[in-house]
């Protein structure tokens, strides 16, 4: 998976299916929907249209919790809107209802196992609710999506998911941490670069995954432009103190 992706959250339509299209322009080659985005026929289109291999495209869908129970009629449906015979990574959107938690984690293994999916996961899952559906299945989901952002750093969560083995991809990370802060603007200003790109660059240098979204093709662009510039240990540092 690449470490860098593309979110599409709350980008509908035609606006979904060009920031794609952009985004896959740009280089781009990690793109995460859901099927709660109401966007996976736009982002299968712009896929198609776009004259990348989808071996190269790595797609991520996810799995409403209220569909627990549905889950091989779910992926179906994804699938054909995304106009793919597989799917890279599907997580599981929301811990669904204790009752359900373990024998969907179980569903999706057995989808896994037929090759409509390359590997699962979940989102919004807490160490705890890691432990459970691994004790019951063998098996740690590959990756958690969760909410992270300098705000929200939290060092042992980070360390958890590597003591288990789980990838932490972070969503909403440019939200919830002032953006005009000095400490953030101090080290963009030596760096050159925008603040956004030091917070981008930021969940790099901690090995976390980062999905930024936009519709505007200069973000897109510069959300993309975080591999000619690399954050010491102290920057990471200071950063890392700004969490709440």
């Amino acid at each position: 998976m690449p470490m860098l992706g593309f979110g599409t959250w709350q980008l509908r339509g035609n606006k979904a299916r060009e920031a794609v299209r952009v985004a896959l322009e740009t280089g781009y080659r990690h793109l995460d929907t859901a099927t709660m985005y109401g966007n996976e026929v736009q982002v299968g289109q712009a896929i198609r249209d776009s004259g990348v291999p989808r071996s190269e495209v790595f797609v991520t869908t996810k799995l409403p919790p209220e569909r627990a129970g549905r889950e091989r009629e779910t992926l179906e449906a994804s699938l054909r809107d995304l106009d793919t015979d597989y799917v890279d990574l599907w997580l599981i959107h929301w811990p669904p209802p204790a009752a359900r938690l373990r024998p969907t984690w179980r569903a999706f293994q057995a989808l896994r196992d037929e090759g409509l999916v390359r590997d699962i996961g979940v989102s919004n899952y807490s160490l705890a609710q890691l432990d459970d559906v691994s004790a019951d299945s063998g098996e740690m989901p590959s990756v958690n999506q969760i909410r992270w952002s300098p705000s929200e750093h939290d060092p042992e969560v980070l360390a958890g998911h590597g003591e288990r083995g789980v990838v932490l991809e972070g969503y909403s990370g440019l939200k919830g941490t002032s953006l005009q802060g000095p400490v953030l603007t101090s080290i963009a200003a030596a760096h050159g670069v925008s603040v956004a790109q030091v917070v981008l660059r930021w969940h790099l240098e901690h090995g976390i995954v980062v999905i930024p979204k936009s519709s505007r093709p200069e973000r897109i662009r510069s959300n993309f432009d975080l591999f000619g510039f690399s954050l010491t240990a102290d920057e990471v540092a200071r950063i890392d103190a700004l969490t709440l």
